[in-house]
């Protein structure tokens, strides 16, 4: 069947990008799964923003990730009920809410980062490798990638590597 956002280049490029950012979030989400991982992959970069930025408002933390405030208060709440943030008032604004990592989410966060973040950056790497020439082409080839190895089956691959390398 013909792919729609493909053959309309461009005038789809938004929708494109949202289709491959999905289907990346869902593999790196199985990735997680398989790794009995308890949250869901788009949180972890409001983890990783914490961990490199430290405590933030809720506001700067929105904005440090670039997305909507209302879906960072969310992710917080559910976080927070997780144990891995705790929210606390500011103490120039009590109207304002803290964010920083729990001691849970800072294990989190440390083992994420030895053990599972590596893998997922190595293997968008490997689907990323050699791309060249135009933006549209590139994409078909991301997809083209994903479609006949998905970043799962990737990194699987990536931890084999790692597992030799460390083995040695």
């Amino acid at each position: 069947m013909e792919d729609i956002l493909r053959s309309l280049g461009f005038l789809c490029l938004g929708s494109r990008l949202k289709r491959i950012g999905e289907q990346l979030q869902a593999d790196t989400q199985r990735v997680l799964d398989g790794l009995d991982v308890r949250i869901q992959s788009s949180q972890y970069p409001l983890l990783a923003a914490l961990d490199r930025l430290g405590a933030l408002p809720v506001g700067e933390l929105a904005q440090s990730l670039g997305v909507a405030q209302p879906g960072v208060t969310r992710a917080v709440s559910l976080l927070t009920e997780l144990g891995l943030v705790e929210v606390s008032p500011s103490n120039d604004d009590q109207r304002r809410r803290i964010v920083s990592l729990s001691a849970n989410g800072q294990r989190l966060v440390d083992t994420a980062k030895r053990d599972v973040w590596p893998r997922i950056e190595d293997a968008v790497a490997d689907l990323c490798a050699d791309l060249s020439g135009p933006l549209l082409g590139q994409l078909a080839t991301i997809e083209d990638r994903l479609a006949a190895t998905p970043l799962a089956r990737r990194s699987e691959k990536a931890g084999a590597v790692a597992a030799k390398a460390v083995a040695r």
